[in-house]
């Protein structure tokens, strides 16, 4: 009998993996209690995810090649001059890139169950399948048939608030909450972001991270993320945010208001017997731009490509040494990335002193190639050491000038 793997979450890292899996002829069942659901996120792809995912343009809603990093004293800086023409910023409704990438990984083989897990039973006995109780909505009925499945790997990708990761022990991390409204500008005022999007930073907008306008399909998207966890706090924020680009907002109508938790780090355990988390649940968002759908949707993949491979294509079952492969995997290609992120997150949103130093910071063009490169093709890349040094004293010296080195 060969592998059976339940993937837990139907968003890009859920979809991904069950991809991988069901192309390797794995038996594979992909569990989304909503179909159409519409998280709120801000909805960035980088580059890289368009090519290495397979996206088709007509699932990306606008193609940004022009960011405007906007202080707390409303200086503004515009960034993008340092692209080619066929580089941009994908902006995705992920209602869209959800549906498509979890109906693909349907059409190539994977069981698509529309179903809430309520429980995961761990086997006690080493080589005894876990068990899946669930409850099936595929009829449309609100309670849902009690359903259970038996498999011999799972895979979390069920976000944030993760029940697999609560099953298997994984632990606690903190969290920030995302918040924003969909809002629905007149032709005119929607022109001016055809292909632009904006940071707000600022005490007013966010104490420890940044506000957002991003431009979707025929809306844009405004909203806040904080790790102050107290909606009386949000809401100061948001109207913060409205304040700040109302004169971009004007005649605009609110068409959608949605909130969601953010991982702040990864989990102590992301790997426990034969589960393992990926996206979300195991904490894979980035500090700084607080990026996640592709880191989401990687991590998955090199999570099944390693089931793939340890399992010998599905002929035998593999052990928690072999899942935790993935971790050193993606720690070993990833780690420093996140530790960057971290730092300059420290550093730079630390005060409006800090935050008017690194917007003057990103006016230069070598910050500017260093930080688009990084994020279009998720290196940190290292830019050769003069440009190096450059950024490092051009760093210092608007930190210098913000006062911002001072404790």
């Amino acid at each position: 009998m060969g592998l059976r793997v339940a993937v837990v979450g139907g968003g890009p890292s859920g979809s991904s993996a069950a991809e991988t899996l069901a192309k390797a002829g794995i038996e594979t069942y992909l569990f989304e209690r909503k179909l159409d659901n519409a998280k709120p996120c801000g909805g960035a792809i980088p580059l890289c995810m368009v090519d290495e995912f397979d996206l088709p343009l007509e699932i990306i809603d606008r193609q940004v090649r022009k960011m405007k990093m906007i202080s707390p004293s409303n200086i503004e800086v515009n960034i993008g001059q340092t692209l080619n023409k066929d580089e941009y910023i994908g902006m995705c409704r992920r209602e869209v890139l959800d549906g498509f990438m979890r109906d693909r990984a349907a059409r190539l083989g994977a069981k698509l169950i529309n179903g809430t897990v309520n429980k995961l039973e761990i086997p006690s006995r080493e080589g005894d399948p876990y068990i899946l109780h669930y409850a099936d909505l595929s009829d449309g009925n609100p309670e849902g048939v009690m359903k259970s499945l038996a498999v011999d790997v799972v895979i979390g990708a069920d976000g944030a608030n993760s029940r697999i990761a609560k099953a298997i022990d994984a632990g606690d991390y903190n969290y920030a909450i995302a918040f924003q409204e969909r809002i629905r500008l007149p032709e005119k005022m929607m022109a001016y972001y055809e292909d632009l999007a904006e940071m707000y930073v600022g005490d007013d907008v966010s104490p420890d991270f940044y506000a957002w306008v991003f431009p979707k399909y025929d809306h844009v998207a405004v909203g806040t993320g904080t790790m102050q966890v107290n909606k009386a706090k949000i809401k100061q924020l948001q109207a913060g945010i409205r304040k700040r680009a109302a004169h971009r907002l004007e005649g605009g109508e609110i068409i959608k208001i949605e909130a969601h938790p953010i991982p702040e780090h990864p989990r102590p355990r992301r790997v426990v017997g034969r589960v393992a988390l990926v996206g979300d649940a195991a904490g894979t968002v980035t500090k700084s731009s607080g990026e996640g759908i592709y880191f989401a949707a990687k991590s998955a993949r090199m999570c099944a490509e390693t089931i793939v491979e340890t399992s010998n294509q599905g002929q035998r079952i593999p052990t928690e040494a072999d899942l935790k492969l993935y971790l050193k995997r993606w720690d070993r290609k990833y780690g420093m990335t996140y530790k960057v992120l971290d730092l300059l997150q420290r550093v730079f949103y630390r005060s409006d002193a800090t935050r008017e130093a690194f917007v003057e910071m990103c006016a230069d063009i070598d910050v500017q190639k260093l930080t688009f490169d990084s994020y279009l093709y998720k290196t940190v890349v290292p830019a050769n050491p003069i440009t190096q040094l450059k950024i490092t004293a051009k760093t210092l010296g608007s930190l210098m000038r913000g006062h911002a080195l001072a404790p």
